[in-house]
């Protein structure tokens, strides 16, 4: 009745993002007086239903809803009318949306699994991003646009190469000849040609207009390792592991001249500027510049300590850039052969580099988690842009004003060039990215990735809604508190945070990438690579203690059965025994020759068991600090270890696809289960210690019998890896989580899949049961907690008859997801959206 003469009916709050946050805040106020504005927010969106003169203030309210985090998932809005909304990352998981007015809404990586959108209007929606290219069958390993930019070639796994069309986003030709996986494909000068070279050792020539393969070059040994034109195209160069660098006619196909010089494999060849100079770089850890008319070498350049991986001539064509495994870039001149600078400040390998569009800076990017940029004249580093994991390729935008990059954790990331900050994050992909390209003058990038997906990016949206909550990071771990009322999680971005399991609100955040509660629940005790470990009051928040005395990361904590003590162990190959009140250290064990993975205490608390990168197995005795048994018989570094219930036995792993099984008193191997096809990466005793469970990376779960040893059942059904496993109290049921995104509840009598968990839309990296064993939580790469209920009460007690969904769900949605979603008489949608929506497993 009032909502058409409310302020927030008056308009759209779009252009005051500030307004929008400040009211979302509110919905997590505690003072009274907000008690009920999440509630009036939904009922102000139902209003909209009948009624057509408060659709801003729908909008509005849906808007503020987002923005507050709060989830919307399997809401009855048929009919509601909220044109302009903003509802990026938001949670509309099984929202009926059935007539509803959408026009102009955004959705930009949003959650619209099992949506229906059946009669909608959505005109002008907004998803972010394009229908993939479509076409390749493996991994693809990089994208180029031709010098005019109208085209773009991909190259793959899939043993082809493909011309795409920039415009129309349509395939025009797919080129096949190479029978290996091929490395890289280039455009000509001139945009008429395209050079390739594959795993077969050949390099080839097509027509990009007919999509014939012109010419093959066959004379190398060994891996070709690059391959460029000459100015006019009569020849090639290439370079190979077989230490030598080519040159070929390209109408005649013949060898014209080898260079050889370099004593190990060549990494990479390079033209000049002018066409007159050839550069080379090798694993003999030298630069060569060789004379493209005659074939000798003019300069040798030393100075790197390890392995050269690229090395590319300036702009200006008068030096040369070259980067190393030595993790540094060095600046050479041309014609004395002098080392002008050396650029220090990587500390993983460095995987490219890329000059600005006006020659006065150079990027570099490598295997840790950011990408520098360097002023070439001074050598000195301009900006630090830092991300979260490796980074396999970045560019620079036409104007030099953006970088995007591409990440092993499968996203892309947008920076300003100036200040140096992230703009955006381009999630979607589930592979490590593997190339980025920008449009010309437009606001969109190409990606492509190891998933063998290429997409398009739309990259326009310059401001967004600012998310409460903010980016939980992928997450590793989470379990419950003792009493079963907390949830803790561990996350990518270094947090510890603390969860209400009542209403999914976060409690507490905490620094650390581990933690463990104490065994009375009122403490948490939180390790991280800065050696030191913490323990926290959870009531009143403050840190109690800081144990300080490991030198390097701590990788694992454990409680002893009275509470009072905890052992920790680290990369620094010790394992220390602590008084949690005084924050002293009581014991250190040593023994270990290498990093110490992880300790987990006996059922009795007189031992630990430890597990190292050396490939060994420790028990030591608590209260002397003594070790009692070494265990040898790994090959590989060993992953993890524990006891059986009674503490006679101990379980192990390694990074091969066997199960060990000892004997505590004698250290003796009594079992080795083999039948495994690929890595184990999980494995425990029954709660009886009658049984021994295992999952693997070859997608199965494996019951052993622990007196004989041999397989009792294997139990099929995930698609993809299943990274862990729990066992309900009394051993009936099997809890898993997967590489596929799912959970799975297994009968262990029958072998049976009693129930299939689906919502994540990443990996699900680790669950955990309630300690009532009503509940389950599992965390997942798509940066979201799920806690699962069943309809019975009791997740350990399901059967197949039950219902299983999940209570609530926090994070911030990264990725579009359409999911099982339902687009029948949609009005409004383009064909690419259509193309969008199918693609992404939406249906018409």
């Amino acid at each position: 009745m009032h909502v058409q003469k409310l302020s927030i009916n008056r308009k759209l709050l779009n252009e005051e993002l500030g307004i929008i946050q400040f009211i979302a805040e509110r919905i997590h106020d505690n003072n009274s007086i907000f008690v009920n504005l999440k509630s009036r927010l939904f009922r102000i969106i139902e209003s909209s239903k009948n009624n057509d003169n408060v659709s801003i203030a729908a909008a509005n309210a849906i808007t503020i809803l987002n923005s507050a985090n709060v989830n919307m998932n399997y809401q009855n809005w048929d009919n509601v009318k909220i044109p302009y909304a903003i509802l990026d990352h938001a949670f509309l998981e099984g929202t009926n949306f059935s007539n509803a007015n959408l026009d102009h809404v955004r959705f930009y990586q949003t959650c619209l699994s099992k949506v229906n959108f059946t009669n909608a209007s959505m005109n002008d929606v907004y998803f972010g991003e394009y229908a993939n290219l479509e076409g390749h069958s493996d991994a693809i390993w990089g994208i180029q646009f031709s010098p005019d930019k109208t085209k773009v070639v991909s190259y793959s796994n899939d043993k082809t190469i493909r011309i795409w069309d920039t415009a129309s986003s349509n395939q025009l030709c797919v080129l096949e000849g190479h029978s290996d996986l091929i490395w890289s494909a280039r455009f000509s000068r001139d945009g008429s040609k395209i050079v390739s070279f594959s795993g077969d050792k050949t390099i080839r020539i097509w027509d990009v207009l007919s999509g014939q393969q012109i010419q093959i070059l066959k004379g190398h040994s060994s891996r070709v390792t690059g391959a460029q034109f000459s100015l006019d195209c009569s020849n090639i160069v290439s370079s190979s592991w077989d230490k030598t660098i080519r040159i070929w006619d390209m109408s005649s196909g013949e060898q014209v001249k080898l260079l050889e010089g370099h004593l190990d494999y060549v990494n990479t060849v390079h033209f000049s500027p002018d066409y007159s100079k050839i550069v080379s770089c090798s694993k003999d850890k030298s630069i060569r510049i060789w004379d493209v008319s005659s074939g000798t070498q003019l300069q040798l350049l030393e100075g790197h300590l390890d392995n050269v991986f690229g090395a590319h001539f300036t702009p200006n064509g008068l030096n040369i850039t070259s980067y190393s495994r030595d993790k540094t870039i060095r600046i050479w001149d041309i014609v004395s052969g002098q080392q002008l600078q050396i650029l220090k400040g990587h500390t993983k390998d460095i995987n490219g580099i890329q000059f600005s569009p006006d020659g006065s800076k150079v990027l570099s990017y490598s295997n840790g988690t950011n990408l520098r940029l360097w002023d070439l004249l001074s050598g000195k580093q301009v900006q630090v842009l830092k991300g979260r994991m490796g980074v396999m390729r970045a560019r620079f935008s036409p104007d030099g004003s953006k970088i995007v990059s591409g990440s092993r954790d499968n996203a892309i990331r947008l920076w300003d060039v100036s200040s140096g900050k992230q703009i955006q994050v381009l999630e979607g992909h589930s592979d490590e990215v593997t190339g980025v390209e920008f449009f010309s003058n437009e606001h969109k990038i190409f990606s492509c990735s190891l998933d063998g997906t290429i997409r398009i990016w739309d990259i326009a949206l310059e401001k967004e809604v600012q998310l409460t909550g903010g980016d939980l990071g992928i997450m590793s771990d989470v379990k419950f508190s003792p009493d079963g009322s907390k949830i803790m999680s561990c996350s990518g971005d270094k947090t510890i945070r603390l969860w209400d399991v009542q209403s999914g609100r976060q409690i507490q955040v905490f620094k650390g990438y581990g933690a463990l509660f104490s065994l009375d629940g009122s403490k948490i005790i939180s390790y991280s690579s800065d050696a030191i470990i913490r323990v926290w009051d959870i009531l009143s928040r403050k840190q109690l203690q800081l144990l300080n005395g490991h030198s390097y990361m701590v990788n694992c904590v454990k409680l002893l059965l009275d509470n009072s003590k905890l052992v920790s162990c680290s990369n620094d190959k010790t394992i220390r025994i602590w008084d949690i009140s005084s924050g002293k250290q009581i014991q250190l064990l040593q023994g270990h020759s290498n990093d110490i993975f992880g300790v987990k205490i006996s059922p009795d608390g007189s031992k630990i068991v430890s597990w190292s990168m050396d490939n060994t197995i420790r028990v030591w005795d608590v209260s002397s600090g003594d070790q009692i048994l070494l265990l040898e018989g790994h090959t590989g570094i060993v992953r993890s270890a524990s006891f059986s219930p009674d503490g006679t036995k101990i379980i192990s792993r390694s990074d091969g696809n066997t199960i060990r099984i000892w004997n505590t008193s004698s250290g003796d191997q009594i079992l080795l289960l083999e039948g495994h096809r690929k890595r184990v990466l999980d494995a425990k005793f029954f709660p009886d210690g009658s049984k021994v469970i295992s999952c693997s990376a070859d997608s199965t779960i494996r019951i052993w019998d622990i007196f004989t040893g041999k397989q009792i059942q294997i139990l099929e059904g995930h698609s993809s890896l299943v990274f862990e496993i729990q066992l309900s109290p009394d051993g009936s049921k099997i809890f898993s989580c997967s590489q596929d995104k799912t959970i799975r509840i297994w009968d262990v009598s029958s072998g049976k899949q009693i129930q299939l968990l689906e919502g994540h839309d990443g990996t699900i990296r680790s669950i955990s049961i309630s300690p009532d064993g009503s509940k389950l939580v599992s965390c997942s790469d798509d940066k979201t907690i799920r806690l699962w209920c069943s309809d019975n009460g009791k997740i350990i007690d399901v059967t197949e008859r039950n219902s299983v969904n999940y209570i609530w769900k926090v994070g911030n949605q990264r990725g579009l997801s359409i999911k099982s979603s339902i687009w029948k008489d949609t009005k409004g949608l383009t064909s690419q959206q259509k193309l969008l929506v199918k693609q992404r497993g939406g249906t018409f």
